[in-house]
């Protein structure tokens, strides 16, 4: 099979003239953590330009969109997630001038570029909320959500932050508590009020003048607080979502202000902690006009106990079941989103598959299932050549602020095992995606020439771009090829999806169908042969992809329904 040029690029129709389907249902979106992709000036932090230098190898990768996670002014005190200004780019990362070259040359090969947008908060140092805090008349007051003391000095209710301790702080210049539901740097904005909410709609369309394609919106569920529980008579406390149920108005209010009128190519993506299929079932229909597709965490949240770090053992029934109740659930009306790493997860590779002995197979296997489900993939940055979790040694080399909140409370406040706690932060921790993009074998990994501002994988040496490139097992090409399929294959990108054998231990099967063609999904997540019969007969059928070589021999026949280890085959039935 061969790759083929993107069919969405910047100046693509709005849907896909085959199918009549949005573009995006046969795209595939590439995640950019700008910190940790490529460094060009040598200060050891990625930047615009090393985005820049490294489109060529998007495009030959294929992707059609690449999200770039926050660029925007900020302290990093959330390595970007708390934004002194939404007009601006981060000096560390280049200038307003150097962006819009980038998007220009991004556009000329095709892809489209989505912009981070983060509204549920934004940083303390932000004139919004410095003029917020400034006394009690401030025209801004109501910017941010302030509430008195209770009468014993405690926090309006019992919230707990994100990065652990309260979701409450007192401000002594007012003697009020402003609500943070992520950092304390990261005042909550209050969208009742409407000048808020003009004010974010100004700057969305500001970006989108400027040729930005869309956004993917942080937290956005969280923008609507249950305000009864924040004024009620007794503390509100347990894990439970903080969304208010005004959610839809606010985002169907932002799609007339800033997206009605517009030519229909923009792409908006929400994440949304803790919502169910039935609330992605109203965000994600079309007729309703509030975003194209959600981010989930039910399947990522299934091999942690009591908190992300309390790592459980994986399941995949549960996995399987987990999806496939989401394919489901959106068949009819919405879209699912499809990732299994993110800048917030660890490596896919490391948490679902062999990451040492199976590393290919298990990273190929994963990627073939992923993108053929139902749904718009997303590919993170170094997951295409089947990049590892980091292991440092020393708490002190971490540099997420949440594994590092999360150590000090559990070691310092609860007197847990330091050894413990820090084998949960090396399985889970963020950094895990966030260290530095390997792309070649020279020192640092080819990332920068300077000193990294995050220590790169060791492994870099054999795990990168250029070996995995050469080699003749190369994840790059086999993801090459899953992207190309989706570009050609209505059944790929729009078939109904029918999980087979949901309770087996090892084996991921199901089929897509569209009219009269099905497609069929075998795959052997496991170190061990699989040697049951196949769900489904596949004599006769065409292999149109696999992670392993095909047999020649004469054996061939005998083991067309044997999967080796961490194999996975793609049958036209």
């Amino acid at each position: 099979m061969t790759t083929t040029a993107p069919t969405a690029g910047p100046n693509a129709p709005e849907s896909t003239p085959e199918t009549g389907a949005p573009w995006w249902t046969s795209a595939v979106v590439y995640q950019v953590y700008p910190r940790s992709f490529a460094d060009s000036d040598g200060d050891g932090i990625g930047d615009l330009g090393g985005i820049r230098s490294k489109l060529d190898y998007l495009a030959e990768l294929g992707v059609d969109a690449v999200w770039l996670s926050p660029v925007y002014p900020s302290p990093q005190h959330d390595n970007g997630y708390d934004i002194s200004d939404y007009q601006d780019i981060e000096p560390v990362f280049g200038s307003l001038a150097e962006f819009d070259l980038l998007l220009a040359e991004a556009h000329e090969r095709g892809i489209k570029i989505v912009m981070d947008l983060v509204v549920n908060h934004t940083s303390d140092e932000h004139a919004w909320f410095q003029e917020s805090r400034s006394s009690l008349t401030n025209p801004k007051r109501d910017w941010y959500w302030w509430r008195k003391p209770q009468a014993d000095g405690g926090p309006p209710n019992g919230w707990g932050s994100a990065f652990s301790g309260p979701a409450w702080t007192l401000d002594p210049a007012t003697d009020e508590y402003y609500l943070h539901l992520f950092a304390k740097q990261q005042p909550d904005l209050n969208w009742e009020n409407p000048e808020v909410r003009q004010a974010v709609y100004s700057m969305m369309n500001w970006w989108l003048d400027r040729g930005v394609d869309g956004f993917r919106m942080d937290v956005i569920n969280f923008i609507a607080k249950q305000v009864e529980l924040i004024d009620g008579p007794a503390p509100a406390t347990g894990g439970g979502s903080p969304m208010g149920a005004q959610i839809h108005d606010f985002l169907q209010e932002m799609h007339r202000e800033v997206f009605d009128g517009r030519t229909g190519r923009h792409l908006t993506v929400g994440e949304m902690p803790g919502v169910s299929t039935d609330d992605a079932l109203l965000f994600t229909n079309p007729a309703r006009r509030e975003v194209d597709m959600i981010f989930q965490f039910e399947h990522v949240g299934l091999d942690q106990g009591e908190h992300k770090f309390d790592v459980l053992p994986r399941s995949l029934p549960a996995l399987k079941k987990s999806l496939s109740r989401w394919q489901e659930g959106l068949a009819a009306t919405g879209w699912n989103s499809l990732y299994l790493n993110n800048h917030d997860q660890p490596r896919l590779v490391s948490r679902f598959g062999n990451d040492t002995s199976w590393r290919y197979e298990s990273a190929t296997l994963w990627a073939l299932v992923l993108h053929l489900h139902r749904g718009t993939p997303y590919i993170y940055q170094g997951e295409e050549i089947g990049m590892t979790n980091v292991r440092y040694d020393s708490i002190d080399d971490y540099r997420d602020l949440e594994s590092l909140n999360h150590y000090r409370e559990a070691v310092d406040e609860f007197d847990l095992d330091p050894g413990t706690v820090l084998a949960g932060v090396q399985t889970m921790g963020r950094d895990n995606a966030r260290t530095p993009m390997q792309w070649d074998a020279s020192p640092q990994a080819g990332f920068t020439t300077g000193t990294p501002w995050l220590a790169v994988n060791p492994n870099s040496d054999t795990v990168n771009v250029a070996a995995d490139r050469d080699s003749e097992r190369s994840v790059f090409r086999f993801y090459q090829r899953l992207i190309a399929l989706r570009h050609d294959s209505a059944v790929v990108a729009l078939g109904d999806f029918a999980l087979l054998e949901p309770d087996h231990e090892a084996l991921y099967a199901f089929t897509r169908t569209r009219g009269e063609e099905t497609l069929l999904v075998v795959a052997n997540a496991s170190d061990l042969p699989f040697t049951d019969p196949l769900p489904l007969d596949v004599s006769g059928a065409e292999l149109v992809l696999a992670n392993y070589p095909a047999r020649a021999d004469a054996a061939a026949s005998a083991t067309q329904t044997t999967l080796r280890p961490w194999e996975a085959r793609l049958y036209r039935l």
